[in-house]
């Protein structure tokens, strides 16, 4: 038996980042780090859209620093929230980025509550998404044996991994673009994700950009569910070890939905 966490039911980006912003923001704001002071952050889709939108919140200045490949969806959505945009060269978020904004927002007395590294981003899930699922999932009987997430700054599988291995020792499979592919929302383990390594991850599944966009589709069309690019990814795994790993319960993490990315479904579909 299969389940998939709908976090595009999160208000302000539609998105599990929802979780992640709010708690960097609201314990900055508890240890005094943020008053008036902008915000800067490298971002290439729902963590700036989710700064932009609460920073709208807590009357705050929000900078995003985009790599080259931001879907324009995410881009036009930013400035329709008033973030300031600055588009870079960088081809992702890797570490060289991650500095680069951190010098930047030195320079400018910004604060840069950086998604990358920042533990409050481990603990919204460790305390909030991952009790959820485990709820959930007792209110009908069950419990998590498999855990299937993306792996992008590594914050939101771990968080639910480490919760879930303490109390039913689940198996954790993350999903990663495969070597040479891109899809948002999800990163290569050489990018070097902070709390990966800090987390008992049971093995990684390679998933190409086409078996993503295929995944999201056959989710749409089989369900009637409109899921991004990284929750194709997730549900296409899901496909590839079900057989192998036999009759479970699997939670499968759907990260957002598939309105940012209708540019990739009008390439991959052929539409003009």
């Amino acid at each position: 038996m299969s389940f998939a966490k709908l976090e595009f039911f999160n208000p302000f980006s539609r998105s599990i980042k929802d979780r992640t912003v709010f708690n960097m923001l609201t314990k900055a704001r508890e240890r005094g780090e943020i008053n008036d002071t902008a915000l800067f952050e490298a971002t290439s889709g729902n963590v700036g859209i989710a700064m932009a939108a609460l920073s709208n919140v807590f009357g705050i200045r929000f900078r995003a620093y985009l790599p080259k490949p931001t879907p324009r969806a995410t881009q036009v959505l930013l400035k329709v929230l008033g973030a300031e945009v600055v588009r870079t060269d960088f081809e992702t978020i890797d570490q060289t980025m991650v500095r680069f904004v951190q010098k930047e927002a030195r320079k400018a007395g910004a604060v840069n509550l950086n998604q990358y590294e920042n533990d409050d981003n481990f603990e919204a899930h460790y305390r909030s998404t991952a009790r959820e699922i485990e709820e959930q999932l007792r209110s009908i009987g069950k419990k998590p044996d498999v855990l299937i997430a993306g792996i992008g700054t590594s914050g939101h599988i771990a968080g639910i991994a480490s919760y879930l291995k303490e109390r039913y020792d689940t198996e954790v499979i993350g999903v990663v673009p495969a070597k040479g592919e891109k899809i948002p929302g999800i990163k290569r383990l050489e990018t070097k994700p902070k709390w990966y390594f800090q987390t008992e991850i049971d093995r990684v599944v390679e998933i190409t950009r086409n078996e993503a966009i295929e995944g999201a589709i056959r989710v749409a069309r089989r369900d009637g569910l409109l899921i991004g690019l990284s929750s194709g990814a997730v549900f296409r795994a899901y496909e590839k070890l079900a057989e192998e790993l036999g009759e479970k319960t699997y939670v499968l993490i759907f990260p957002d939905d598939g309105f940012k990315y209708v540019e990739a479904f009008e390439g991959y579909l052929g539409i003009t």
